[in-house]
């Protein structure tokens, strides 16, 4: 199961900027365990999406908890789940 995570900032840009050396961080960990294919803010500035790897939704919602944005109580998930039947060669 792949996993679209939307994240929506639920304070000031200024402080979640605060957080967000954190967050890059912990995603490029998770980026490098291949739990994380794709990341990028909103062009809004809103918020950001995360696109998963094929993981479990247990998997997903612990990323969704690990997340310094969560533990700081400065941002919130939507998580939406796809089977990912047509995939591109390699994934």
């Amino acid at each position: 199961m792949f996993h679209v995570l939307k994240i929506n900032y639920e304070k000031p840009i200024d402080v979640i900027d605060q957080t967000r050396p954190a967050h890059l961080e912990w995603l490029g960990d998770e980026v490098v365990a291949g739990r994380i294919l794709l990341a990028g803010r909103l062009e809004s500035g809103a918020g950001g999406v995360l696109i998963t790897g094929d993981i479990s939704a247990e998997d997903a919602q612990d990323i969704i908890d690990r997340d310094p944005y969560t533990l700081a109580g400065v941002a919130s998930y939507e998580r939406l789940s796809f089977n990912g039947g047509i995939r591109a060669p390699g994934l």
